[in-house]
C-alpha cells in the first residue's frame, strides 16, 4: 500500500490523519455502466493508497466509490443529511453498506454540504446535478484542491465553463483528468505542495494533545 501523503517523509506524523478525499457526484438519474465503473475504480484507488474516502452518504456515483474503496480495504466516512440511522435509511433512502462511520448532521440535503466539503482535504467531482453544483460552489469559494473526473457527464463536464462564468479568483486549485489514477496523482501533488505545508506548520507550533480550557 502506498503511504498516505500526510504521513510520508515528513518526520513524526503518527498522530496526523490520513488525507481525506471527498467524492461528490450524481446520486440519481441516468448513470451509465461505464461511469459507474470509473467511480468504482476511483474508490479502489483511494482505498489502496490509504486515503480516507468521504461522501455525502448517498446512492449513485459516490456509492460506487464507496464500494470500490471497501473492496481495497479503505476507510469510508459518510456525511448524512439525516438525524439518525433510521432517518437516513427510511426518509432519505440512503445507503449504509460500506461505511465505517456515518456522521448525522440533521441538516438536510443542502444544509449538510458545508460539512461535507470541509471534512475533505481534496474533493473529486463526477457527473452531478444541482446538489453537486452547490458542493462545487462551496469547494471553489473555500479554496479547496478540486479534482474533476471528466467524461462522467453532468456538472463535471462543465466545470471549466462554470469557473469562467463565475469570474472570481478564490485560490482553488482544479485538476481535470478522465483517468481516476492519474487524477489522484495530480491531487496528491497539489495537496503536498499547497495544503500539507500549512498543516505541518500548525503541528509544529501547537500541542498535539491540545490545551486544557481554563
Amino acid at each position: 500500500m502506498q503511504a498516505s501523503p500526510s504521513r510520508a517523509s515528513h518526520g513524526d506524523l503518527s498522530n496526523f490523519p490520513h488525507m481525506a478525499v471527498g467524492v461528490m457526484g450524481s446520486a440519481g438519474g441516468e448513470l451509465s455502466p461505464e461511469t459507474r465503473a470509473l467511480l468504482r475504480q476511483l474508490g479502489r484507488e483511494i482505498g489502496r493508497r490509504g486515503y480516507v474516502l468521504v461522501t455525502g452518504a448517498c446512492p449513485g456515483l459516490p456509492h460506487e466509490a464507496v464500494l470500490g474503496a471497501k473492496s481495497a480495504g479503505g476507510m469510508v466516512v459518510g456525511i448524512s443529511p439525516a438525524l439518525n440511522l433510521r432517518d437516513h435509511l427510511v426518509n432519505y433512502a440512503s445507503p449504509s453498506r460500506g461505511y465505517d462511520l456515518i456522521v448525522y448532521t440533521g441538516s438536510g440535503l443542502m444544509g449538510r454540504e458545508v460539512e461535507n466539503i470541509r471534512t475533505c482535504d481534496v474533493v473529486v467531482f463526477a457527473g452531478g446535478r444541482s446538489g453537486t453544483l452547490g458542493e462545487f460552489a462551496i469547494a471553489y469559494d473555500e479554496s479547496k484542491v478540486i479534482g474533476v473526473l471528466t467524461g462522467t457527464g453532468g456538472i463535471a463536464d462543465h466545470i471549466a465553463t462554470i469557473v469562467k462564468m463565475v469570474n472570481k479568483r478564490t485560490g482553488a486549485i482544479i485538476c481535470q483528468n478522465s483517468d481516476p489514477v492519474a487524477l489522484l496523482d495530480e491531487l496528491e501533488q497539489a495537496y503536498r505542495r499547497n495544503v500539507l505545508p500549512r498543516y505541518l506548520k500548525a503541528l509544529r507550533e501547537q500541542q498535539p494533545d491540545g490545551v486544557l480550557e481554563r
